[in-house]
């Protein structure tokens, strides 16, 4: 299964959101639909997750790395992860919806007890190693 994530930047910490339906922390993204690239799925994820008043250009994106992982959701699910990087700031406003329950901008200092596994093994090491985050 195809899944992706985007990072956003803003004062050297990075935009995690926490679904609804789950106890840790996630990059802003989900899953590739039949007929859709990681790139369209990234942008379709991220109108979704960041509501209506979250403003952003798509032009912006740019895949940053992929890597292979088993899903935190199901042990049994290998995942092959498309993570973008968003190139810009991301303006307006956060909207929580029925599926998002909160979101943070988060930095090392919190720990990783709240983060998903793909955030906690590989995305904030990517981040902290070249000096995105504190």
């Amino acid at each position: 299964m195809k899944v992706v994530g985007t990072i956003f930047i803003k004062d050297n910490k990075i935009l995690i959101d926490k679904p609804r339906k789950r106890n840790t922390y996630q990059m802003i993204g989900g899953r590739v639909e039949e007929n859709e690239t990681p790139l369209q799925a990234a942008i379709r994820e991220c109108h979704e997750e960041l509501g209506k008043k979250a403003i952003f250009d798509e032009k912006n994106f740019k895949e940053l790395m992929d890597f292979e992982e088993i899903a935190t959701s199901d042990p049994n699910l290998k995942i092959h992860f498309h993570v973008f990087f968003y190139q810009g700031e991301l303006e307006g406003e956060l909207t929580t919806s029925e599926e998002i329950e909160s979101f943070l901008w988060y930095e090392s200092n919190l720990g990783n007890d709240i983060l998903s596994n793909t955030l906690k093994n590989e995305v904030v090491p990517y981040c902290l190693n070249n000096n995105l985050i504190k």
